[in-house]
């Protein structure tokens, strides 16, 4: 390939065959750095707005932890709301520090998954090739698919797996049952009279955007001749 930049050039390299490093290499460094971000920024959001509160309530979601997603003391906030309706607590190390939940387990798995696709990247980046390219992609892609899942499985239990003893109760009247009280997985929802949104953060746009170029990471190599590029 001819897009590229000079590189220290190795003589009798299996990996760098050439004095140049490909485009499709750097690509591959730059998805390892967008991953590293995840480790600081949220990947999704979920902000509650009612009559009684003049701020929005918000809760950010990372990989390993909740943080307040709008002002100070939002979780807080949030988990006391969720007491008065039987919604369990939320896993905060707090609550887990006192005994109230277990800690969530997908909090333990994400940052190890996450820094194994980060290594990955990196040796994929140190080969070269156009095959590994679309490897890491596909595994990413599933990856992705399977938290997605989690994601909506966790919302649909925290909201219906509800105490019989909680201070409010409210019955839907529709069934005639207890009512739940699942956040959208994405888009907006009214659960009572809260105003309830959820949405990808930075994070979750910093994966799709890895994604987009480890794929055209992929096409590059894969296809030089289509491309002239070679």
């Amino acid at each position: 390939m001819n897009i590229s930049i000079p590189y220290v050039k190795r003589r009798n390299s299996l990996i760098f065959p050439s004095k140049y490093i490909s485009l499709s290499r750097m690509m591959m460094v730059l998805v390892g750095v967008l991953l590293v971000s995840l480790f600081f920024l949220p990947i999704w959001k979920i902000v509650l707005v009612a009559p009684q509160y003049p701020e929005p309530l918000g809760l950010d979601i990372h990989i390993d932890h909740l943080s307040d997603g709008v002002q100070f003391y939002d979780v807080k906030n949030i988990d006391l709301l969720n007491h008065y309706i039987g919604m369990a607590p939320l896993p905060t190390e707090e609550n887990v520090a006192d005994g109230k939940i277990e800690p969530l387990l997908e909090f333990v798995i994400f940052p190890i998954v996450l820094l194994v696709m980060i290594f990955l990247a990196l040796v994929v980046a140190l080969f070269g090739k156009a095959r590994l390219y679309l490897i890491w992609f596909s595994i990413m892609v599933v990856l992705c698919l399977i938290g997605l899942y989690d994601f909506y499985q966790w919302l649909y239990i925290y909201g219906h797996d509800l105490d019989l003893n909680a201070i409010l109760k409210i019955t839907d009247p529709v069934t005639g049952k207890p009512m739940g009280y699942q956040p959208p997985f994405i888009g907006y929802k009214k659960i009572l009279n809260f105003e309830v949104s959820s949405f990808p953060s930075i994070g979750t746009f910093n994966i799709a955007l890895a994604m987009v170029i480890s794929f055209l990471a992929y096409i590059i190599d894969a296809f030089p001749e289509k491309l002239n590029l070679k």
